[in-house]
């Protein structure tokens, strides 16, 4: 990761941003300026059921730690502190919730819901990525704000969509309350788009796939307002506290993973010639 040079980190004529000292007086002041400037408001699907939360959140309502060659979960303290740290994803460890129809768990809570954000530097320290990441059960999914360190001006930004996602242009992207953009989250998913509107992930031609349904509704997280800077390492060590669980390389849900492209192709690869293309 490349180092971010400070004499071209101010933000200039942005006088409308707001720095609030209480949030926390180690982070440099015009990182929270920008977040509070440019941080999206997420809007999830009338319909929706299943909703992010805390990760402590998680932790306290019902994830399990799971060894390999263990049949029984252990319970993960609040903080993750418990978890294995470091290492990589080696099967030997995973996050998973018990087997038990009851648990609600699984459908999130949205109040508890809060943004993890991770600043870093990129393109050789012209600009800086602020990478947000909202959780669902067992997944993760994130957007990433591109910002000139030279301007203050959000140049573009990242949908994550399952295994891709796409970056989208400051100027092709809705706006809520000033600069802060609209992301709409797929129902029952964890795919994120700059518009409404139903997107097919697969053959678009014959319209198989997994479909992503987008809609602006009364659920939402306001992530200007609720958010936790978990990881900044360009600024020095110790400058962001990061939580317990952010070292936790194992996966975060079942070690069952379902290819979707792959089953798409093998089905697509069956149909005549001339429709497939």
């Amino acid at each position: 990761m490349c180092s971010l040079n400070p004499l071209n980190c101010c933000p200039i004529g942005l006088p409308c941003m707001a720095w609030d000292p209480s949030i926390d007086l180690h982070i440099s002041p015009w990182v929270h300026a920008l977040i509070k400037n440019y941080i999206p408001t997420v809007f999830f699907h009338p319909d929706e059921i299943y909703y992010p939360s805390s990760a402590p959140w998680f932790f306290k309502n019902g994830a399990l730690l799971y060894r390999k060659g263990e049949s029984t979960g252990e319970v993960i303290d609040s903080r993750g502190s418990n978890l294995p740290s470091g290492g990589s994803n080696d099967g030997e460890f995973w996050i998973d919730l018990p087997n038990d129809d009851q648990n609600n768990t699984k459908f999130g809570n949205i109040e508890s819901a809060e943004l993890y954000v991770h600043v870093k530097p990129s393109l050789v320290g012209t600009s800086t990525d602020i990478v947000m990441i909202g959780q669902h059960v067992g997944d993760w999914e994130h957007f990433t704000l591109h910002v000139s360190n030279f301007t203050g001006e959000l140049w573009s930004m990242y949908f994550s969509q399952h295994s891709g996602g796409e970056w989208v242009d400051a100027c092709n992207l809705e706006f809520i309350k000033g600069n802060k953009a609209f992301v709409y989250s797929s129902k029952s998913g964890h795919a994120s788009f700059a518009h409404p509107g139903n997107y097919i992930y697969g053959s678009t031609k014959l319209g198989i796939g997994v479909r992503n349904d987008d809609a602006q509704s009364n659920f939402f997280v306001d992530s200007s307002i609720k958010y936790q800077i978990v990881a900044a390492e360009y600024l020095g060590g110790g400058i962001a506290t990061e939580p317990c669980w952010l070292q936790f390389m194992r996966e975060w849900g079942p070690t069952v993973v379902y290819n979707s492209r792959s089953e798409l192709e093998k089905i697509i690869s069956l149909l005549p010639f001339f429709i497939r293309f």
